[in-house]
């Protein structure tokens, strides 16, 4: 299953890395998709097919929101992927890395701030949604979604998936 190097690195064979990711990419997909329904509902009583749209007009523009019955689909495909890319970097990065097994919830912060970084400037940059105002408020609940939706979920997966004798961390 897991090997551990010279240098107390592990190397896990593919297929279980693969599966992981795919486990654990759709879960926090999941968590942070339903995330920011949630705090859209909350905050402007938004439905999830809005934001779907909106998501979707990244690629789309706005023609998103006028289009069919399919832009939310792509909206959550588009999601997922995403999710996916920052699953997959992490798991990437995380053996290599080795501070980042000593505390997960530090590590949840780190990532959830630069997963907020990369999206505010490379990910909405090239993207077509255009240019959005910046409002601290709003971006602090952003990374806070992301630290605890995607962060902390990575972080225990990965430190257990690498380190599975290791049980300290938090």
């Amino acid at each position: 299953m897991t090997t551990v190097n010279a240098v107390s690195s592990p190397v896990p064979s593919l297929k279980p890395v693969f599966k992981t990711i795919a486990w654990v990419g759709l879960l926090v997909g999941t968590l942070d998709i339903c995330s920011a329904f949630l705090q859209a509902y909350i905050a402007k009583g938004l439905m999830p097919v809005v934001i779907l749209r909106f998501v979707a007009s990244g690629f789309f523009g706005k023609e998103a929101f006028a289009g069919g019955p399919m832009i939310p689909v792509y909206g959550l495909l588009f999601h997922y992927f995403i999710a996916y890319s920052f699953t997959a970097f992490f798991f990437l990065i995380y053996p290599k890395v080795r501070i980042m097994s000593k505390n997960i919830l530090a590590t949840a912060i780190v990532y959830g701030i630069f997963m907020q970084a990369v999206t505010n400037f490379i990910v909405l940059p090239l993207s077509k949604i255009g240019k959005i105002t910046f409002h601290l408020d709003k971006q602090l609940i952003a990374t806070g979604i992301l630290i605890v939706a995607i962060g902390l979920p990575l972080s225990y997966v990965a430190k257990r998936f690498y380190y599975p004798k290791d049980k300290s961390g938090v």
